[in-house]
């Protein structure tokens, strides 16, 4: 898990385009979902981590946003994730 607020924009761009960041979060709603989300742009800088995968966003109690992975958060909803 890297936090947004401890990273320079410039070093965010460089691991988002060499596919080192997947996915990103909220820290306080504990929900995951793409970088191109318009519900994950509107978040606080602060509020914000960003994940190397879903897996890495599972295994730290995250879940799936209902916007943007619709199919994988209905997964999660009926409990087979």
């Amino acid at each position: 898990m890297i936090l947004h607020s401890e990273l320079e924009d410039r070093i965010l761009w460089h691991k988002m385009r060499h596919r080192e960041i997947i996915v990103g979060g909220n820290v306080k709603l504990k929900i995951y979902g793409t970088l191109h989300c318009t519900s994950g742009k509107r978040m606080k800088r602060e509020n914000r981590v960003f994940f190397r995968s879903e897996d890495d966003a599972i295994t730290y109690g995250y879940r799936p946003c209902a916007h943007c992975m619709r199919h994988t958060y209905q997964k999660w909803k009926n409990g087979l994730i």
